[in-house]
């Protein structure tokens, strides 16, 4: 039984071009996500997903396996990331890995610590079938988030029996940051939301993924100031 760390990484990114191999503080982006995959101890193996040979051959050194491209029709825009880690999973399956859990790691999302990882993991248990990570939300849906009616007015997101006065008073809701997914292996094709879902909160510090480039400039200040707290 074997507990993988899948990092889905294509070539593609417009927001921030060639993001998974941009150096930041003379790393390449991914290769701080695959350290930290290889750091924890409850990670067996290391694998990616990527068509982009530059992100594989980034990843070996960095020491993740990169066992075999990733198919054009999931490296696209609109490919939605379940089925790129179900190929990945089910391709190194056959190749003889009993995997048991999954666990997905966002290359975009750096500053997750490995503590976090392994907090994720000892969540999912028998009654859950996924973990996912977020943060607080600074908006909330029972206070200052409002939409739309079909009369063209605008109404709060989600209504409450009782009055409320400020967002410390209203329930607590998380955004999630795409950083950390937990899985069974055979929950993985429950998805996100078709199973019981348990949340791993994390700062908003370490919750930054980077999809423009105020997104990696923040990233990069934020790593450079914990190298020098050290």
């Amino acid at each position: 039984m074997t507990t993988i760390a899948t990092i889905c990484a294509r070539g593609g990114s417009k927001g921030v071009p060639r993001k998974n191999v941009l150096p930041i503080l003379g790393k390449p982006l991914i290769a701080y996500t695959i350290e930290q995959a290889r750091t924890c101890p409850l990670i067996d193996r290391v694998f990616v997903s990527t068509e982009d040979e530059e992100i594989a051959e980034v990843a070996r050194q960095a020491g993740a396996e990169v066992p075999f491209p990733r198919p054009a029709e999931l490296a696209t825009d609109s490919a939605a990331k379940i089925p790129v880690i179900q190929h990945l999973v089910d391709g190194v399956t056959r190749l003889g890995v009993d995997v048991s859990t999954i666990v997905d790691l966002d290359p975009t999302s750096p500053l997750r610590e490995v503590a976090d990882i392994e907090a994720c993991l000892r969540l999912l248990d028998e009654n859950t079938d996924v973990v996912i990570t977020g943060y607080e939300a600074e908006k909330n849906p029972y206070f200052n988030m409002v939409e739309q009616q079909p009369d063209g007015y605008y109404k709060l997101v989600k209504a409450h029996d009782g009055a409320l006065v400020t967002r410390q008073t209203a329930p607590k809701v998380y955004a999630m940051n795409a950083s950390i997914y937990v899985w069974h292996r055979h929950t993985l094709s429950k998805g996100l939301w078709e199973g019981r879902a348990r949340l791993h909160v994390m700062p908003r510090e370490r919750s930054i993924d980077i999809d423009s480039p105020i997104d990696l400039k923040l990233v990069e200040f934020l790593m450079q100031e914990k190298r020098e707290a050290r």
